[in-house]
């Protein structure tokens, strides 16, 4: 797909690696519809992509809330028209072991409200942003894409529960939706990154940090930009779909 002149969603752009997928994607021409949560935070990317010559446009939106989701895609639709892309980033960890003990006494357990956050943004705002976004493109009678953001974390890892299952759902998700939309020339693809330089990432322990990346083969975080170019292959591959691209540095865990 050429995305030239297209409009993309993007939810969680307002920086990190949702504000590194809109400067690839916008440096190419698409029209950027940003989608985040803080309207403050949102509106300053999208004064940064408009200084380097992108097309975008703020809509704020809680992901995990359905009425909130609707009412952004319907303005992205008024406003830019409708959507043949989308990249679902937005994303929350909550992080910690399901139970915690200590000579056989349980003192702390991973609490329901941490579990439902994490899986109400990951997983439920991944299938409402892309119900709505599939609905436009059926509806525009245009071919699109979609692409997911899922994680080395699906796999399992430890102290993470409520992420790995959401990010697990999440490339369960793009090989079904791959399959039911592809007769409406939809295609969904996936980018699971390892451990990415973010702001998250720059929060942790210098020998926490320190160890996990030694452990990483090419020896070094991603980059947000590796991740942006992994997304940006699967808008231009038209056989891509269906699948997850991994981009971790060879690391597995």
């Amino acid at each position: 797909m050429q995305v030239e002149n297209e409009v993309i969603a993007i939810t969680g752009s307002a920086r990190g690696l949702g504000y590194a997928m809109a400067r690839v994607l916008g440096r190419r021409g698409a029209r950027l519809a940003l989608l985040d949560r803080e309207r403050e935070a949102l509106d300053q990317a999208v004064n940064a992509l408009l200084d380097e010559g992108i097309e975008a446009r703020s809509f704020v939106a809680d992901v995990a809330e359905e009425s909130s989701v609707e009412q952004a895609f319907s303005d992205i639709c008024r406003e830019l028209g409708p959507v043949s892309g989308l990249v679902n980033n937005a994303g929350v960890t909550r992080d910690g072991l399901l139970v915690k003990a200590a000579n056989g006494s349980v003192e702390k357990k991973m609490s329901l409200s941490h579990w439902q956050q994490v899986i109400d943004v990951n997983l439920t705002g991944t299938f409402l942003c892309t119900r709505e976004a599939a609905s436009q493109m059926i509806e525009s009678g245009k071919p699109g894409v979609i692409v997911n953001i899922s994680s080395i974390s699906r796999a399992g890892n430890i102290g993470q529960s409520n992420y790995a299952a959401s990010k697990a759902g999440v490339a369960a998700l793009t090989v079904t939706w791959a399959k039911e939309l592809a007769r409406y020339g939809i295609r969904v693809g996936a980018v699971a990154p390892g451990f990415i330089e973010t702001e998250m990432t720059a929060a942790m322990r210098a020998d926490i940090l320190e160890k996990l990346t030694h452990g990483i083969p090419l020896g070094a975080l991603g980059q947000p930009d590796d991740i942006a170019q992994s997304v940006a292959f699967i808008f231009d591959n038209d056989y891509f779909t269906g699948r997850v691209l991994e981009c971790d540095g060879g690391l597995r865990l």
